[in-house]
């Protein structure tokens, strides 16, 4: 019996040996068979069915702003891969499309093409390729793209088109102009004011909490806003806007397929949305006469880019922080600016600003909230020589 038994334990010893169960090695350690293709792919596909949404909304001429953005970004990858003497097959790797992709979706649907055309090269080029490529770019490049659009066609950025007012077979740029939600409150608080607190008394159940913005829209004369706008017509994209912003619907859909999958990390999204809700709950009805704690998140969260920049710009791998702690100062940081815009600023939106600042504030972010090392314990403090005095 006992040699029975020690010829098991030779068998074990010698498995173990031979196949050792665990492998040292140094970082990175794969986790899992993601990669940056697949990665980037996958994004883009979920990115289109809610740029086909806006596209059946605003018809074919904002497919045409879409096409022709991806089709620059991937020509525009080509053409600096080529010139740093890298192999052009890269252009292909999902990240030049969907830059492009973005870049398109934050564009107004009657945009002139030169525009977008423009920004996206701006973004390949100056952004991306001119630090080194994917990786070491110092800003998500889709961003960047849109903010220098914004500085630099103010109007056309501004100007949008009523949803369904074109045919979707008509292809021209000519179109109904509208106001965005977040545009047509800013108008009429710009104009003089609005002061609704002597109505509040009267309000009851959910609308004593949500009111504001919204009661602004409703009563707003048709040649201003043309749809009565409701929190059924926000969420579900029936509004003015950029082609890929207005339905919060498939950008929720697509974006909690993506934390599930685990593409997106929900530190940003979460950190940044529960900003916005509770400044905007805090702060926001002060500029309606109501007071604090008479906000509208709602509104905030259904209107403007914010959705689409949490979900899907904020949360660019390369130019967030490592940390958790980390990501969620940066959520924290987007929501903050983007809501200190929109009830302080000039502009009705601060989406893209705001995350543009927190891009360049990653760096420092990283520095003074660091990775602690498996194992590493803090070095204990040395003794005060408290006889030093009295030995002197």
């Amino acid at each position: 019996m006992s040699n029975q038994q020690d010829a098991a334990e030779k068998n074990i010893a010698d498995t173990i040996m031979a196949k050792p169960m665990m492998t040292v090695s140094s970082s990175p350690h794969i986790l899992n068979d993601d990669t940056t293709v697949k990665i980037m792919w996958t994004v883009g596909m979920f990115l289109i069915p809610i740029a086909a949404f806006g596209i059946y909304l605003y018809g074919l001429y904002s497919l045409v702003v879409v096409l022709t953005s991806v089709v620059t970004a991937i020509v525009a990858e080509m053409i600096c891969l080529a010139l740093r003497r890298r192999s052009v097959m890269t252009a292909f790797d999902g990240s030049a499309f969907l830059t492009g992709l973005l870049i398109g979706m934050n564009m107004p649907p009657s945009i002139p093409l030169y525009i977008p055309i423009i920004s996206t090269i701006f973004a390949i080029g100056l952004v991306k390729q001119a630090f080194g490529g994917l990786g070491q770019n110092w800003a998500n490049p889709a961003i960047a793209g849109r903010v220098f659009a914004l500085m630099s066609w103010t109007k056309q950025m501004t100007t949008w088109q009523a949803p369904l007012s074109r045919p979707f077979t008509d292809i021209s740029p000519d179109v109904v102009t509208t106001a965005t939600p977040l545009g047509a409150v800013k108008s009429v608080l710009l104009d003089g004011g609005v002061d609704l607190s002597a109505t509040v008394g009267n309000l009851t159940g959910w609308n004593k909490f949500f009111y504001g913005p919204l009661q602004i829209l409703q009563t707003m004369p048709n040649d201003v806003f043309r749809t009565k706008a409701t929190y059924f017509d926000l969420f579900f994209g029936l509004k003015g806007g950029c082609i890929g912003e207005v339905s919060i619907f498939l950008i929720v859909l697509a974006g909690l397929y993506l934390i599930y999958r685990k593409i997106i990390i929900a530190d940003i999204p979460l950190s940044y949305l529960l900003t916005v809700v509770l400044l905007a709950w805090v702060f926001d009805g002060r500029r309606f006469g109501l007071g604090f704690f008479h906000g509208d998140p709602l509104f905030h969260l259904l209107t403007g880019g914010v959705m689409l920049g949490a979900l899907f710009m904020a949360t660019d791998m390369v130019t967030t922080p490592v940390t958790r702690k980390g990501r969620v100062i940066f959520g924290i940081g987007c929501g903050l600016l983007t809501m200190l815009i929109r009830m302080c600023g000039g502009l009705p939106e601060g989406v893209s600003l705001s995350i543009l600042f927190m891009n360049m504030m990653s760096p420092t972010i990283d520095r003074f909230v660091r990775v602690v090392p498996m194992g590493y314990t803090k070095p204990p403090k040395a003794p005060k020589d408290k006889d030093k005095g009295s030995a002197a």
